[in-house]
C-alpha cells in the first residue's frame, strides 16, 4: 500500500469565505442530480508578493506600470510552488504561470480528483437556466495551503451575474436618442477625440457582429471602431440574439465608442460564472497588448449571491487596476433598491459595490438637441420596466472618499453607498442601438457604464493623462458643478434629494467639467492645460 502524501496527511482547515449556498431549483429539477464528472478547470488566486497600499490609490505619483505591478505585487512564487505540489500530489495539471500580475494559477483534472484535492462534493444539477456543476458549503484546504490560497475558483459552475440592460417596450411618451445626442446634452466635449486610448468590455455571454458596427458607425457619421475579441477561459465572440446577451455586447460597443470617437475597444469574453468573471477582469486589467485604460462592467448580481472569497477576489482585481492606473465603471442594476432579491430588505449590486470602482446608476432622461428639460430617477416598477439600483452595501465599509456625503447608515456600521454617479438608463427614454441587423432602444444601467467609461476615455485624450482612480476626485468638494444634481425620484427604499444620494449618486455629468475635473489627477500643468483646451473648444463651438 502506497505511503500517504504530504498534503493527504494534513488537517484540513475551511478556506475562508468560500461557503457556497445550495443551488435552489424545483422539486423536479432536484431530482435530476447526479455526481459530478468530466475535466473541471479551476482558478486558485494565490497571495501576492505584497500587498497593495490602499491608502495610494488616488496618489498619481503611486502608479505603477503593468511591469511593475508584476514585480512586486504578482504571485507570491512560494504560494505558486506549494500550490503546484498540491496539484500533483491529487492527480491535478498545472499551467504555466504567464501572468504573475493575476495571481492566479489554473488547475485541471477530472470530477474525483478535485473532489479529493479540495474536500469538495461536486453534482451535475439540471434548472430552468441549464445543467451545471454545483457544490455546496465550504471548500476543505490541507492545513498547509491556508496561508498561499485566497480563493478557489471554478469547481462550481452556475451562472454568477446578469447582463443590466433593458429593451424598450413600446409607448406613445417614449423617445430615444443616439449616444452622440445623449453625450450632447451631458455637455461632452464636441469634437474631441478619444485616439490612443482603449476601452475594455467585461463580457459574459454573447457577441457582436462586425457588419452591425460598421453599419451603425455609418449611421452616426462617425468611423466604426476598431474592436478586438479577447477569448478568457474559453470565452469568445458567439453572437446568437438581439433578446439575449447580444443587447448587452452591442449596447457596450456602441454606447462607448460613439461618445469617444478614435478610441479602440477590446472585448474580453468570458463564461458566466465566478471564475470567469473575476480572470476576465484581471486579464483586463494586466492586459499588455490592449493596454486598455478604462474598463466598463454592465454584468453583477446582488452582494447576497456572492462567495466572500469570490468578492475579495475581484474587489482586489479592482484595486489593482487603481494602482496601474484603469478606471473601471459598473452598472448598479435595474431592480430598484431591493435588487431583485425576493423580500422587502434593500440590496446592493456586486461588483458596482466594489470600493475599487465607479458605480454607476440610472436616471430618466428627456430634451432637444442640447439642453435637458427634465431628469429624474429612472424608476419604471410601476410598468415592469425596472429602476437604478443603489443603496448602501452590506461587505463593504464607508471609504474615506464617501464621509461626508450622507450615506445612510444601515446596521451597525456604516457601509459603501452607491451608485457614485448617474445617467441616462431608463428604456422609455433610451439609446437608438443595432444588435444582430436589426435597430432596437435599449435602456438599463448597462448603458450608464460605457457612457461613463466613454467620457473618461475622452478626459484621459484630451488631459494627456490617464485618470485612473476617479472617486477621491469626483468626491471632492471642488467638483459639485461637474454634476447636473438628481433631485427627483427614487428607486423604492431611497429617494433623491440635494447632493450625494442612494439612487442617482452625485448626479449626472457635465462633460466638459469632468474632464476639467479629472485634469487634477496629474496635478501638473500639461493635464490642466488639455483640459483649458477642451473647455475652450466646446465653448466656441
Amino acid at each position: 500500500m502506497a505511503a500517504l502524501g504530504r498534503f493527504a496527511t494534513q488537517h484540513r482547515v475551511e478556506l475562508a469565505g468560500s461557503e457556497r449556498k445550495p443551488y435552489v431549483v424545483g422539486a423536479e429539477a432536484a431530482a435530476t442530480r447526479k455526481a459530478a464528472t468530466g475535466r473541471v478547470r479551476v482558478s486558485v488566486v494565490v497571495k501576492p508578493k505584497a500587498p497593495m497600499d490602499a491608502g495610494k490609490l488616488a496618489d498619481p505619483k503611486a502608479r505603477m506600470t503593468r511591469a511593475a505591478f508584476a514585480g512586486k505585487h504578482g504571485a507570491n512564487p512560494e504560494s505558486v510552488k506549494v500550490v503546484k505540489a498540491f496539484a500533483k500530489e491529487f492527480g491535478l495539471t498545472a499551467e504555466p504561470v504567464t501572468k504573475p500580475a493575476c495571481c492566479t494559477v489554473h488547475l485541471s483534472g477530472n470530477a474525483a480528483a478535485m473532489q479529493k484535492a479540495f474536500g469538495v462534493t461536486l453534482v451535475q444539477q439540471q434548472s430552468d437556466e441549464g445543467l451545471f456543476r454545483v457544490r455546496e458549503g465550504a471548500i476543505m484546504l490541507p492545513e498547509e495551503l491556508a496561508g498561499h490560497v485566497v480563493a478557489v475558483l471554478g469547481l462550481d459552475n452556475r451562472p454568477q451575474a446578469k447582463p443590466h440592460f433593458r429593451i424598450a417596450v413600446p409607448h406613445a411618451t417614449n423617445v430615444s436618442y443616439t449616444p452622440v445626442q445623449v453625450a450632447e446634452m451631458y455637455g461632452f466635449p464636441r469634437g474631441a477625440s478619444a485616439a490612443g486610448q482603449t476601452i475594455g468590455l467585461i463580457e459574459l455571454g454573447g457577441g457582436y457582429r462586425a457588419a452591425d458596427i460598421t453599419a451603425y458607425f455609418k449611421t452616426l457619421g462617425i468611423k466604426a471602431p476598431g474592436v478586438t475579441a479577447v477569448p478568457v477561459d474559453g470565452g469568445k465572440n458567439t453572437p446568437e440574439t438581439a433578446n439575449g446577451a447580444d443587447g448587452e455586447v452591442m449596447l457596450d460597443i456602441e454606447v462607448s465608442a460613439a461618445v469617444a470617437a478614435g478610441a479602440k475597444v477590446a472585448v474580453y469574453f468570458a463564461p458566466n460564472t465566478d471564475q470567469g468573471f473575476i480572470d476576465a477582469v484581471t486579464t483586463a486589467v494586466h492586459d499588455t497588448t490592449n493596454k486598455p485604460s478604462v474598463i466598463s462592467i454592465s454584468w453583477g448580481g446582488p452582494e447576497s449571491t456572492w462567495t466572500t472569497q469570490a468578492m475579495t477576489a475581484l474587489d482586489a482585481a479592482c484595486q489593482a487596476a487603481a494602482v496601474v492606473g484603469v478606471t473601471i465603471t459598473v452598472a448598479a442594476g435595474d431592480n430598484g433598491s431591493t435588487d431583485g432579491v425576493t423580500g422587502t430588505a434593500n440590496h446592493v449590486d456586486f461588483p458596482a459595490s466594489s470600493l475599487h470602482v465607479l458605480a454607476c446608476g440610472g436616471t430618466t432622461l428627456k430634451g432637444t438637441g442640447t439642453s435637458i428639460t427634465s431628469e429624474v430617477v429612472w424608476n419604471e416598477t410601476a410598468i415592469g420596466e425596472g429602476a437604478t439600483g443603489g443603496g448602501v452595501s452590506a461587505v463593504f465599509p464607508l471609504p474615506a472618499w464617501q464621509q461626508g456625503a450622507g450615506v445612510p447608515v444601515i446596521g451597525a456600521s456604516a457601509g459603501r453607498g452607491l451608485p457614485d454617479v448617474a445617467g441616462d438608463a431608463d428604456p422609455s427614454t433610451g439609446y437608438v442601438i443595432r444588435v444582430d441587423g436589426e435597430t432596437t432602444v435599449i435602456g438599463g444601467t448597462s448603458a450608464v457604464a460605457p457612457l461613463w467609461a466613454g467620457l473618461i476615455a475622452l478626459a484621459n485624450a484630451q488631459n494627456k493623462v490617464v485618470a485612473g482612480f476617479v472617486n477621491p476626485l469626483l468626491y471632492a468638494s471642488g467638483a459639485k458643478a461637474a454634476f447636473q444634481d438628481i433631485t427627483q425620484g427614487n428607486n423604492g427604499g431611497y429617494s433623491a434629494g440635494k447632493g450625494w444620494d442612494a439612487c442617482s449618486g452625485l448626479g449626472s455629468p457635465v462633460g466638459t467639467k469632468v474632464v476639467a475635473v479629472l485634469a487634477g489627477v496629474s496635478g501638473s500643468s500639461k493635464g490642466k492645460k488639455g483640459a483649458q483646451k477642451t473647455a475652450a473648444k466646446a465653448k466656441k463651438k
